[in-house]
């Protein structure tokens, strides 16, 4: 097998699914794909890639959509550019897709990183998303604040000072067969954390080279451009108020991102919020219990009235 077809293997895992590559912004994009109707697109966080949604790729087409799930730039079968990691080129990233695919507008779903995307594609494109739904990540500005003043928080995020690194953390990451990103999961999940055969795809899809670098990129931008005034011109940016309908889940165990730190995202968003506290849930609600969050997604998309 070459190391062509290993990736794939990796990256492309059988199922009820398809796959192909999609081009946006400058650069290819692996998704899989599911039902008819109107488009839910999924964004995964660290340390994993579009698999993270497994189990609700079948459960949303199921109940009459269109489930995409892309790997973000960097990471799983997309391609790994040299620059391009900031959250406004990735944000164009998502944007990009939804146009790839014909769809006038999307649902965005996004988890972690993913989230934090999410959040910025609904304020630097609205019209190109209908509903927002983010799990284990505030918003933008109130991370920025929640990391800058809030000491609890940031001891709970050291990884991410840790990755200010250069080149030592992409070592750590991939050392024994990338058994790091295996204990973030464990350690960073409530008390049912993903089977240990779903943890194993992920340390072998970082194993890929160049992904451990790519999907460290954003974090560092996050942190060093707070002074700086690209990070504080997106500050500003994110000031304006997400206008759709938006859904916040969180675990109530999540040891990465305080509860308290995602609660006041509400504050950003001028259109009906929903704030949902998973209990005894962690870092990783849509895979630690993925019926009940599949579960609250879909009433939620399926709901005409989600101020309620």
């Amino acid at each position: 097998m070459t190391a062509a077809d290993s990736t794939t293997s990796v990256v492309q895992p059988d199922g009820p699914w398809s796959h192909r590559d999609v081009a946006a912004n400058g650069a290819r994009f692996h998704i899989a794909e599911m039902g008819e109707g109107p488009l839910v697109l999924l964004l995964h966080g660290f340390p994993q890639f579009w698999w993270t949604w497994r189990h609700q790729l079948p459960a949303l087409a199921d109940a009459g959509y269109r489930a995409v799930a892309m790997d973000l730039r960097g990471v799983g079968g997309s391609d790994r550019t040299p620059r391009g990691y900031d959250p406004a080129n990735l944000a164009l990233d998502v944007t990009g897709v939804i146009r790839s695919l014909g769809e006038p507008d999307a649902a965005l779903v996004g988890h972690d990183l993913g989230g934090y995307l999410a959040w910025t594609a609904a304020v630097m494109r609205p019209k190109l998303v209908r509903r927002l739904a983010v799990s284990s990540m505030p918003h933008p500005r109130r991370w920025r604040s929640a990391m800058l003043a809030d000491v609890k928080q940031s001891r709970r995020s050291s990884h991410i000072w840790n990755f200010q690194r250069p080149w030592l953390p992409e070592r750590a990451l991939l050392a024994d067969d990338a058994a790091l990103v295996g204990r973030m999961i464990r350690d960073w999940s409530g008390p049912q954390p993903p089977p240990e055969d779903a943890v194993a795809v992920y340390q072998r899809a970082m194993s890929i080279p160049s992904t451990a670098h790519c999907a460290i990129e954003p974090y560092r931008w996050m942190v060093r451009s707070m002074a700086r005034p690209d990070g504080l011109q997106f500050n500003r940016r994110m000031k304006m108020p997400v206008r759709v309908p938006t859904l916040h889940l969180h675990g109530s165990l999540d040891p990465v991102m305080r509860t308290r730190s995602a609660a006041g995202s509400g504050a950003y968003v001028e259109a009906p919020y929903r704030w949902r506290l998973f209990d005894g849930l962690g870092h990783f609600p849509h895979e630690e219990d993925p019926v009940a969050f599949s579960s609250e997604l879909i009433n939620w998309l399926q709901d005409p009235e989600p101020d309620r």
